[in-house]
């Protein structure tokens, strides 16, 4: 495909891979707001849900490909809007966070495009077992990094990502794998 792709086209394509890094470059808003040094950036926490993501699928025969999309789509409007904890999340924002991830996606193949848009739209509904999944590997991965922070040094509280974490995480299986993660060493 890409042989047949106009200029134009690849340039797109390039357009869409500099607004991909530019999660590299965001930190994440939670650690910031409380305080720790050198907090990850979005495209961390990303890196570390899609593996996640994928082992959790091969595990547990769900479909790998779209739990690893889900993973690397979910965060992509950040890239536009920044990092927002969940108390800075409002209809506007929301609003704005699909307004960016229409904004980024124009930017890919008419094909690619209707299939990323598909897997954010499920993602956000939150409704299939996939979403459901994704939606609570997310929050593990924020826990162990509270951890790995306070294992590190850091004396900010992090009790708030933890109980988040707890609240988000519903299935027996995962709320198994959190408590793990949860463990005083």
């Amino acid at each position: 495909m890409l042989e047949k792709m106009t200029d134009s086209s690849l340039q797109n394509l390039i357009k869409f891979l500099e607004i991909t890094g530019i999660l590299k470059r965001t930190p994440r808003a939670g650690w910031v707001e409380v305080g720790v040094y050198q907090p990850e950036s979005v495209a961390d926490h990303t890196f570390r849900t899609a593996f996640l993501c994928m082992l959790y699928a091969d595990m547990e025969a769900l479909d790998p490909l779209k739990l690893l999309r889900m993973a690397l789509i979910h965060d992509l409007p950040e890239a536009v809007i920044g990092d927002l904890t969940p108390s800075q999340k409002t209809a506007e924002t929301k609003e704005k966070e699909e307004n960016a991830i229409s904004q980024i996606l124009s930017l890919l193949p008419k094909k690619q495009r209707e299939r990323y848009i598909a897997v954010w739209n499920e993602y956000q509904e939150g409704k299939t077992r996939e979403a459901k999944a994704v939606r609570q590997l997310e929050k593990i991965e924020m826990a162990l990094q509270a951890k790995e922070y306070k294992k590190f040094g850091s004396a900010k509280s992090l009790e708030r990502f933890i109980k988040s974490a707890e609240e988000a995480t519903v299935w027996p299986e995962l709320r198994r794998l959190l408590s793990l993660v949860s463990e005083e060493e």
